[in-house]
């Protein structure tokens, strides 16, 4: 099975691939559409800043392929709030994937939140052998809105939202699986293992 990371600038490429790595994978790091189109399963990873990751990705047309992938692909963190359709940081038109607003936290408490939290309420295979109120590794100062929808586990942080999506192949995680742990290994290799288009 062919894995491919999609490379856009995005500054946690190299800890999941480490990740896939301690999971026996090799994959392949690739801004190019038609390598990625030929992986049988897409990672889309990222730290940084909505707009400027959106420029890059609409010059390479990689916003376009990201849209209208067949086989399952899965976002991590800034990737999750790229499939969304718009952030609130710089005031950022998304892929929308997801028809859903990326927001900023409130002021008061700690932003970002950096460290470990909890997500409940899960519902994919994804999930799969994970306990509800598992601890995963969150650095963020934005978020999903809560979604009945398309949400498949929450997280509370001033507010509850939708720490993680899925809609027909798309999965994506606003945590970072690839820092959580023996928690988000379990939940990287479901996504390899276990994830479909439906």
């Amino acid at each position: 099975m062919k894995i491919g990371i999609v490379r856009y600038n995005a500054g946690n490429t190299q800890s999941v691939i480490y990740a896939l790595n301690r999971l026996g994978i090799e994959p392949l790091v690739t801004d190019v559409p038609e390598e990625l189109n030929a992986c049988d399963k897409i990672i889309f990873p990222g730290v940084g800043e909505a707009s400027t990751a959106m420029q890059y990705l609409k010059e390479r047309k990689l916003d376009e392929l990201l849209r209208n992938l067949q086989q399952p692909i899965l976002g991590i963190c800034l990737g999750l709030q790229l499939m969304c359709k718009h952030s609130e940081e710089n005031n950022a038109d998304c892929l929308g994937i997801f028809p859903l607003l990326v927001k900023r936290f409130p002021d008061g408490d700690k932003v970002p939140q950096i460290g470990w939290n909890s997500i409940y309420n899960l519902k994919s295979q994804l999930f799969d052998g994970i306990p509800e109120q598992s601890y995963i590794y969150l650095v963020h100062s934005f978020y999903c809105e809560y979604s009945e929808q398309y949400g498949i586990a929450s997280t509370q942080y001033q507010l509850q939202y939708s720490s993680a999506l899925k809609h027909r192949n798309f999965y994506a995680v606003q945590f970072h699986a690839e820092k959580s742990g023996e928690v988000g290994s379990m939940i990287l290799k479901n996504f390899i293992e276990k994830a479909t288009w439906k």
